[in-house]
């Protein structure tokens, strides 16, 4: 079903209808007088570079690698509806919701908007249905049982045997190219992205960060160089403690891996999910001519070269083959890993407990160091929420009168940033 259609198994509601095209976004000619050096280009980073260049700022863009290349390009790309937490977590099942609309409206090329099945596989999972339904309820997610034979019918890849099926309004992106779309959005309205340029230290001056002193890989021989900026914002996600402990501050941030498994075939058009509370191996996601399952969950000190073990691979595919048998006779293709920067510290838990939430953290106000605040937590879904209220709180702390824009306007094509052309 092409992206943004009604689904057919529910009644037309105006949250399933995609809207009419927006307009791009133009500079507003304002006076570019703060800058703003944001550090990270991931999602966040991407959705936080366009919302303070889209208010007037001045805004320049440090990641260390090319953009993405952190957990936001490793992830299976789902469009959470929010219907995964609204058992636990009804603030973030509900914003997750409602970002899943405005995405849809301002970045339609990268989005898969088929809608998504929750199975029921045992007796013990069919009786969480009316729990789960008023969940969702409660959240405000749309959801509905369906008879599982018409699900079948829609999906005959799903497992045969499953007992019941709720439809919820999931969908797929592409993990580069949503991202991708910020980015250019950003540079058109005069923001400088640079990647290959490594954060080495935060320079202090009267208790206040006013540089950072960078290694820039971008050029044929790497050199050293220093930014200056009005304000940072670190959206490393995962690695935003060690970027904190370069300003000897200490930030609550738990790094936490999850393997995904990729395989040969596009076994259903929908997200397919397990009917059950969060655990490992409940997603099969559709991406082009591959399906995905994720995703497991360990903690870990260090988000560098995380690699995937071998018995969660396993553990993957055997349940991947529990929601859609021909996961067991496919042929893997990729196999990763990638940590969730989840905002807290894990307790022994493998860090399930902690919400999906996220939160800006202002460093003058949290540990008397001024020009710095930190974002923590999140997911990709909720990007542009994120860069939203970090970049109303980073405003408020300057004294900038600019109210966020960026739901108003259609992004660029993700194509935009390579070929510079501007809106």
């Amino acid at each position: 079903m092409p992206a943004g259609r009604a689904c057919p198994i529910l009644p037309q509601v105006k949250e399933d209808i995609l809207p009419q095209p927006l307009p791009l976004a133009r500079a507003r000619g304002r006076t570019r007088k703060t800058r703003v050096c944001i550090i990270g280009g991931g999602g966040t980073g991407a959705a936080l570079a366009y919302d303070l260049s889209l208010r007037g700022l001045d805004v320049v863009l440090l990641e260390r690698g090319e953009l993405t290349s952190g957990t936001t390009g490793r992830h299976h790309g789902q469009l959470h509806s929010g219907a995964r937490y609204a058992w636990f977590d009804r603030a973030i099942a509900q914003e997750c919701y409602e970002e899943t609309l405005i995405l849809r409206r301002i970045v339609p090329e990268a989005i898969e908007y088929n809608g998504g099945f929750f199975l029921a596989l045992t007796e013990e999972e069919a009786g969480l249905v009316p729990d789960f339904l008023a969940a969702c309820a409660a959240a405000g997610i749309p959801s509905r049982e369906i008879p599982f034979s018409r699900a079948l019918e829609l999906e005959p890849g799903i497992n045969p045997r499953a007992l019941r099926s709720v439809w919820v309004p999931d969908g797929s992106f592409d993990a580069f190219r949503l991202p991708l779309s910020f980015f250019a959005a950003a540079r058109a309205l005069g923001a400088v992205i640079r990647p290959w340029c490594e954060v080495l230290g935060l320079e202090i001056s009267g208790k206040r960060v006013v540089a950072a002193r960078i290694l820039d890989r971008g050029t044929e021989l790497a050199r050293e160089e220093r930014i200056e900026a009005d304000y940072f914002v670190s959206a490393t996600g995962a690695w935003a403690g060690e970027l904190a402990a370069l300003a000897g501050l200490d930030v609550p941030i738990t790094p936490a891996p999850g393997t995904m498994v990729a395989v040969r075939g596009r076994f259903s058009d929908r997200v397919i999910s397990r009917l059950r509370h969060p655990a490992d191996g409940d997603i099969v996601v559709p991406q082009r001519g591959l399906s995905i399952i994720g995703s497991t969950q360990r903690v870990t000190d260090n988000p560098d070269s995380l690699l995937p073990p071998r018995e969660e691979i396993q553990t993957l595919l055997a349940e991947g083959a529990a929601l859609v048998p021909a996961f067991a006779g496919a042929r893997v293709h990729a196999a990763w890993a990638a940590a969730r920067p989840l905002a807290g510290r894990a307790e022994g838990d493998e860090g399930r407990s902690i919400s999906r939430d996220f939160s800006v953290l202002d460093h003058e106000a949290r540990d008397g160091l001024a020009g710095l605040a930190t974002i923590i937590g999140g997911k990709a879904t909720v990007l542009r929420a994120m860069a939203e209220k970090t970049a109303d709180a980073l405003c408020a702390r300057l004294g900038i009168q600019a109210p966020c824009e960026t739901a108003d306007f259609a992004l660029p094509s993700w194509r935009d940033y390579y070929t510079g052309r501007r809106p």
